[in-house]
């Protein structure tokens, strides 16, 4: 992927940014986000608050991403939990896969399950989306994920990383 990719996608996905306002990103007008389509997504933790970064919240966040993508079609081919974020990859394995639906019922479980004992919202409003379109490189999006620790300066390899992984790739593959 190159830098200017790259860059774009961080800008793209700039939902965590403190001075970022916009609570719902507008979604593309002609497209129904249904079928056989890949999305890059990206949900931030409310106010930033970096807690992601406690291992049970990323588990149960882990947990919630497989089965809601099992529930609508989905497969996860990336994902990574950072303390105040998460970025998902995924790709709709039918006709009837809606990413809205996806996307909504999954936050709702996960910030049900942790309202349940902290007692306030997991999520900030909204999320940003990048339909990803057939001429791009999946494998290079699915890397701009896996490296988010080491740019973050988190982890020195993204492989010592916990809380990320993909239901298609072998991580150790992909970032060869």
């Amino acid at each position: 992927m190159s830098a200017a990719m790259r860059g774009g996608l961080a800008e793209r996905n700039g939902c965590c940014s403190q001075t970022s306002v916009v609570s719902r990103p507008p979604r593309l007008e002609d497209f129904d986000y249904r079928g056989r389509h890949s999305y890059f997504l990206t949900f931030c933790a409310a106010d930033r608050q970096p807690v992601l970064g406690d291992p049970a919240i990323a588990n149960m966040v882990t947990a919630q991403i497989l089965q809601t993508a099992r529930w609508y079609d989905f497969i996860v081919l990336a994902y990574c939990i950072m303390p105040d974020h998460l970025h998902l990859l995924v790709h709709g394995q039918t006709d009837r896969a809606d990413a809205r639906r996806f996307v909504t019922s999954l936050k709702r479980r996960t910030g049900q399950s942790y309202a349940s004992s902290a007692d306030k919202p997991l999520w900030q409003e909204g999320y940003y989306d990048h339909v990803v379109r057939p001429e791009e490189n999946r494998d290079g999006i699915a890397r701009y994920i896996f490296e988010n620790p080491v740019r973050a300066g988190i982890v020195t390899s993204a492989l010592d990383y916990p809380f990320m992984g993909s239901e298609s790739w072998s991580i150790a593959d992909l970032l060869k």
